[in-house]
């Protein structure tokens, strides 16, 4: 489980993997949560919001390991898929409650206790930093340590 996650934006992954030992805090606006398994919830989201299984996504090597100098011992850099920058796009209000409901129902099969109001503070503030990319080609990408 990661203790600090850090989302930001960058213009593509060799940005992104620049950042794995000091974080991104100093080159991108970020997004700071902790104590929930990042790779994870990646996963989960993408399949709540597209209906794939978590199986399926682990066999597509979702999500992409940008950066992971210590063989996952240490800071980690994963890029977010597409299909959940996207899906986070689009997502209104209504979807985002619907989501994080879905998300902290899975969550006590892994031991995890999560609250639904937290888990959706967390898809919206990931839902308005994706909308901030707008046109750009920048992409999601997730530091945890």
């Amino acid at each position: 489980m990661s203790t600090i996650i850090k989302f930001f934006v960058a213009p593509d992954h060799a940005a992104a993997a620049a950042v794995v030992d000091a974080g991104p805090d100093d080159f991108f606006e970020s997004l700071t949560f902790g104590n929930f398994d990042a790779e994870e919830a990646l996963i989960e989201w993408e399949g709540i919001f597209t209906g794939r299984t978590f199986e399926d996504l682990v066999a597509a090597d979702v999500p992409d390991i940008v950066a992971d100098p210590g063989d996952g011992e240490g800071p980690v850099v994963l890029a977010a898929s597409r299909a959940l920058q996207d899906a986070l796009t689009v997502a209104d209000e209504q979807r985002l409650v619907e989501v994080g409901r879905l998300w902290v129902a899975e969550r006590p099969a892994d031991g995890e206790v999560l609250d639904e109001g937290i888990a959706v503070w967390i898809l919206s503030g990931l839902a308005d930093l994706v909308r901030a990319i707008g046109p750009k080609p920048d992409s999601l990408y997730c530091w945890t340590a």
